[in-house]
């Protein structure tokens, strides 16, 4: 019997799909080469060749395990754009030669409310993460798009035009949806004040698509330099929130203020911007806690909420739109020998608007 168990090891490595990826092999260490394995496809599985990845600061948080439940080795990116070299006997939605995108998800349990609902975003029995998430089927964790090839279930992977500029489509997979959705959710539309909160590789984004739902734009920075880039992405206004005349003349102003900021920051400052039963929407992520008292949302009736990403559906969704509104990212291509450099310059704001990973140099 043991010869036999491991003969059946043996048969199941052969049938692997080799791999190549930048990981961490520890808590905060920087990325190194590391040659890996992943499944062959399942009966709705797709292969994809990796020809771009997008860097996000959610990266860095997982890499240092800001959030407690890294695995290691851990191979980032959940901004993935690349093309279908195989497919599983079942697959209906793709074929070989497809143009696709892989984001933040690879799975999900599909059977509670949420994910019965197209949020499998909030799947009430853990949503299955691109990287340092065990695999539902029990093949290990899972690795993510720093590697120059990736398998997933056809059901997490979506469809890109591919007349974009595909390593401008990458961002889109996680800082274009997670402003396109809070935006879409809250119905923001023409007449309505919006601030942007940041203007970094989300708040880049997020004024791209507010400007093109029609709202009157203005960006929130304690960066004066950023104004003309602000202006220069399609924003009406810009504030320099370390001005005390400029900041006062949007007391009472927002109908929301979409905050995109990861480092520790006052919600209570920008709080009073909001008019009554204004919304300021937190998709950036401090690790740091925020104390805010209720009275400052309860006498002007203000909510403070936050949103992640959004499902699959609504992806798709909008990824069309941008081809239909020729909306892609501002990026800095890179090679992936630079990336533990790009994440200290990330992490100094020295990048307009985001790291893309060219994986042909891996």
């Amino acid at each position: 019997m043991p010869e036999l168990q491991e003969l059946k090891a043996e048969e199941k490595t052969a049938f692997r799909i080799p791999a190549k990826a930048y990981a961490a092999m520890g808590v905060g260490e920087n990325l190194v080469p590391w040659d890996f394995t992943r499944r062959n496809p399942r009966p709705h599985d797709v292969q994809v060749d990796i020809k771009y990845s997008g860097m996000c600061h959610t990266d860095l948080h997982f890499i240092r395990n800001d959030l407690g439940f890294s695995s290691y080795p851990l191979v980032p990116g959940h901004e993935i754009v690349g093309i279908v070299t195989a497919v599983g006997t079942d697959v209906t939605k793709f074929k070989v030669g497809d143009t696709v995108g892989i984001g933040c998800l690879v799975d999900s349990c599909r059977e509670c409310e949420n994910c019965k609902d197209d949020l499998a975003q909030y799947c009430l029995n853990g949503a299955t993460y691109t990287y340092g998430i065990p695999d539902r089927h029990g093949d290990g964790i899972t690795y993510g798009g720093y590697s120059n090839k990736i398998v997933c279930d056809e059901d997490f992977v979506l469809k890109v035009n591919k007349d974009l500029p595909l390593d401008k489509v990458a961002p889109l997979l996680c800082a274009g949806i997670t402003t396109y959705s809070p935006i879409k959710k809250w119905n923001i539309k023409a007449g309505d004040k919006v601030a942007i909160l940041g203007l970094g590789g989300l708040g880049h984004m997020g004024v791209k698509f507010a400007v093109a739902f029609g709202a009157e734009v203005t960006v929130l920075s304690t960066s004066p330099s950023k104004e003309a880039d602000a202006i220069k992405l399609g924003a009406h206004k810009f504030i320099n929130t370390k001005n005390e005349e400029q900041v006062k003349s949007v007391q009472n102003y927002f109908n929301y203020i979409l905050d995109t900021v990861s480092a520790e920051h006052d919600y209570n400052f920008y709080l009073s911007m909001l008019k009554t039963h204004g919304s300021m929407v937190c998709v950036g992520l401090p690790t740091v806690p925020a104390s805010v008292p209720a009275a400052n949302l309860i006498f002007q009736g203000r909510s403070l909420s936050g949103s992640l990403i959004g499902g699959l559906k609504e992806t798709q969704e909008m990824l069309d739109f941008c081809a239909e509104n020729n909306i892609t990212s501002d990026i800095e291509l890179i090679n992936i020998k630079d990336v533990n450099t790009a994440f200290e310059r990330m992490e100094k704001s020295d990048v307009k608007y985001r790291f893309v990973i060219d994986m042909a140099t891996i």
